[in-house]
């Protein structure tokens, strides 16, 4: 019998109850594909259910401010995916979503992982596993490789199915720590169970190293209300609007920082200078209470809780 046979005949046994999977709508389950980048099924739930009250149709999206749709995102990081998830929904609220993944490839935010079969950790843990595949998985040339293997199942069964069976395989069974092998319906051809190799593959990626990044951060406030420009200067917190300052790239951190935090490989120090006259530069004034709105990000809710 077919991995594909296998994996189906499981999961319609197993499968989990996710709020996303309670009908076959493209908008429910684009919405959940997209949260789900980066982010677990656990902490995905609240968030995709909060989100679907707020936005229940594309068209709703559509109609809605982005910073509707950011206050929804706060706390699920990432917050470029839901600049594309607002972009894109101004065209699929008109157009309807495409029959075919080349045409979805097209717009914002749709990579291969939204518009093919989905490539995620669980996928890559399990054909990594079932193949004995030891390659660099974070590379465009491997990816290809799992691609092209996950497209090679999901073309011999319902496609849906068996990408949501890989991953609830890899969520459940082929878990990264003690994998239960028994219970596996692929245990029978899997290199790695055979082979005595489960905890070494997939291979680990190389940490990328820690930049040590220190933020001068010029507070500009006008009553209730607070100054904010374009990010030209940070690399991270790209396209979204900030606190006016400076910032330098440094081989280790300071003596003295006012607020400290992470973001991908970036150790962010802060120092506030909180200034009660108008800006030296251009900015947009804003009330501090919709700052969420704006710019959800919490280092910024941070070095204002600082200030308070």
């Amino acid at each position: 019998m077919h991995e594909a046979q296998n994996l189906r005949d499981w999961y319609l046994q197993n499968q989990r109850p996710l709020p996303w999977r309670l009908n076959r709508d493209p908008y429910g389950i684009w919405i959940s594909e997209m949260m789900l980048q980066q982010t677990t099924v656990a902490a995905v739930v609240p968030f995709y259910e909060r989100f679907m009250r707020k936005f229940p149709t594309i068209q709703t999206l559509q109609k809605s401010a982005l910073s509707d749709v950011l206050e929804m995102w706060a706390g699920l990081g990432y917050y470029s995916r839901a600049r594309n998830i607002h972009r894109s929904a101004q065209i699929l609220g008109l157009s309807g979503f495409p029959k075919n993944y080349l045409e979805l490839m097209e717009l914002p935010g749709f990579g291969p992982y939204t518009a093919r079969a989905v490539v995620d950790g669980n996928v890559i843990r399990v054909l990594s596993r079932y193949y004995g595949l030891a390659g660099p998985w974070w590379t465009t040339a491997e990816r290809n490789n799992y691609q092209q293997k996950i497209d090679a199942w999901v073309q011999k069964e319902d496609p849906s199915l068996i990408n949501q069976a890989v991953m609830d395989l890899g969520a459940t069974i082929c878990t990264p720590q003690r994998p239960a092998c028994l219970l596996c319906p692929l245990q029978k051809n899997c290199f790695a169970l055979q082979s005595q190799k489960i905890s070494e593959l997939p291979v680990k990626k190389p940490k990328k190293d820690s930049e040590v990044w220190v933020w001068d951060v010029d507070l500009h406030r006008r009553g209730k209300k607070i100054g904010l420009v374009e990010n030209d200067y940070l690399p991270f917190l790209k396209g979204q609007l900030i606190f006016p300052g400076t910032a330098l790239k440094q081989k280790k951190k300071p003596k003295k920082y006012d607020v400290k935090h992470g973001i991908t490989h970036h150790d962010i120090y802060v120092r506030v200078n909180k200034i009660d006259i108008a800006a030296t530069k251009k900015v947009k004034w804003i009330e501090i209470n919709q700052l969420q709105k704006i710019n959800p990000s919490s280092l910024l809710q941070k070095i204002i809780d600082f200030q308070s």
